[in-house]
């Protein structure tokens, strides 16, 4: 008996020595970081990331965080309370992470300079699956958030400000490479030189974010199947909004707004096929949508006002269906460059249509040609866009009108609608706009 307790008392406390020795190599589960915080606490966020537990929490007091760039090898959390900034002294990064279910929430990034050797980062992930970056800012940064060869990663509710200058000072806000399944939602990105980047990427989402005052593209989207772009801002970024080289992608419920310069595209789609582009909203673009090499894709639901040109559809676009949108106040509503075309443009309304309705079932009873004389005339000599508002001009559409025989035959619309439809703005917000002036 007495030697069954002797063991009893031994086993028990190699019991709890193991235990205390697997707690110390597993770490703590929560540390804190600053000046007066409460036990367990680190000096720096590195420190803090060394004594940590896998899958624990680092949990970053106020205060100004000047330290080496961060890098993160374990699944960890890294949350900031206000007043948390890391600042790279324009000198570096902040922070990389090489690790799956790492989540960075509440903090402030800022002053990474900007770099011509490297793509520099506030933070970079590369090889993760299932990060969260939400809740910060990011301030006077190169790149603010790059992904690379990432799955499962959410972008949220963060505040992005690019570094001020040129497209060749500053990065892209957030930059997606070859990964899938990115949702990029609820964040605000302005100053950088492309607002939100994708490329070689699959299944990847842009929701309700708001993009302005990009150097370049608010979004730009390359080689990228099967994503869609739904109810976002995309307001007065320098060269609009690029979309290339893709099937399979859901453009909707957005608002394209004050792309304004000579080159800009409230949505330029080069090489996109099999895709819908519905319900937005595209308001005072130089180009609204421009349509190069684009086959097979549903153009339905759009408003188009006061732009240049509301839609460029060149002649290699083939078989895009342009169907119930409604055109107002654009200069030019539908150009092209060729007599020769294999797309439908049926059921739309438009503010230039003349016709009549005899028996009041909506449709016009007689066909509308959208595409004016006098934009076949710029197509082919653009300098003759300074007599846009002349009485030239007004003759050769009024000819156009009365004895279509320019206007390529399948761009009538053989259905015109009477009335526009009605529903609500896209996005849900319409920018205050900066001028009543139609585009050039």
């Amino acid at each position: 008996m007495r030697h069954s307790r002797r063991w009893l008392v031994i086993g028990t406390a190699l019991l709890f020595s193991v235990h205390g020795s697997l707690a110390a190599q597993s770490g703590d589960t929560l540390v804190h970081v600053g000046k007066g915080a409460p036990s367990p606490s680190a000096a720096t966020i590195a420190d803090a990331l060394r004594q940590v537990a896998r899958h624990g929490q680092v949990l970053v007091h106020a205060g100004v965080y000047a330290e080496s760039t961060l890098v993160i090898l374990k699944p960890v959390r890294i949350t900031g309370k206000p007043g948390a900034i890391l600042d790279g002294q324009g000198a570096r990064g902040l922070v990389i992470v090489n690790s799956d279910s790492v989540e960075l929430r509440g903090l402030t990034f800022r002053n990474t300079g900007s770099s011509h050797t490297d793509d520099r980062a506030a933070v970079r992930i590369f090889e993760s699956i299932a990060c969260v970056v939400a809740q910060n800012r990011f301030e006077s940064t190169f790149f603010a958030l790059h992904l690379q060869r990432v799955d499962g990663c959410i972008v949220r509710e963060n505040t992005m400000q690019g570094l001020a200058g040129s497209q060749s000072t500053t990065g892209n806000g957030v930059h997606v490479w070859s990964s899938r399944n990115v949702q990029v939602e609820h964040n605000t990105i302005t100053g950088h030189r492309d607002g939100i980047y994708f490329e070689f990427s699959r299944q990847a989402s842009a929701r309700q974010n708001v993009v302005t005052e990009s150097l370049r593209y608010g979004l730009h989207f390359m080689f990228s199947d099967s994503c869609a772009y739904e109810s976002n801002r995309f307001v007065a970024n320098r060269s609009g909004v690029a979309v290339m080289y893709a099937k399979h992608v859901r453009i909707a419920d957005n608002l394209f707004s004050d792309a304004r310069n000579s080159a800009s595209y409230g949505l330029l789609l080069k090489e996109i096929n099999d895709s819908q582009i519905v319900g937005n909203d595209f308001l005072n673009n130089t180009i609204a949508v421009h349509l190069e090499g684009a086959n097979r894709n549903h153009v339905s639901g759009n408003r188009f006002e006061a732009n240049g040109w509301a839609m460029r559809l060149l002649a290699d676009a083939q078989e895009n269906q342009i169907r119930d949108n409604s055109f107002f106040r654009n200069v030019f509503d539908l150009s092209t460059n060729s007599q020769s075309h294999f797309s439908t443009v049926r059921g739309n309304y438009w503010d230039r249509y003349r016709g009549y309705d005899l028996d009041r079932d909506g449709v016009g009873d007689v066909p509308h040609a959208p595409v004016r004389l006098f934009a076949l005339v710029v197509e082919r000599a653009p300098a003759a866009l300074l007599l846009v508002r002349s009485a030239v001009a007004d003759a050769l559409d009024l000819l156009e009108r009365i004895a279509p025989t320019l206007t390529p035959a399948t761009l009538l619309d053989q259905a015109p609608r009477m009335r526009a439809t009605v529903r609500a703005p896209s996005a849900q917000l319409v920018p205050a706009r900066r001028s009543n002036e139609r585009a050039p």
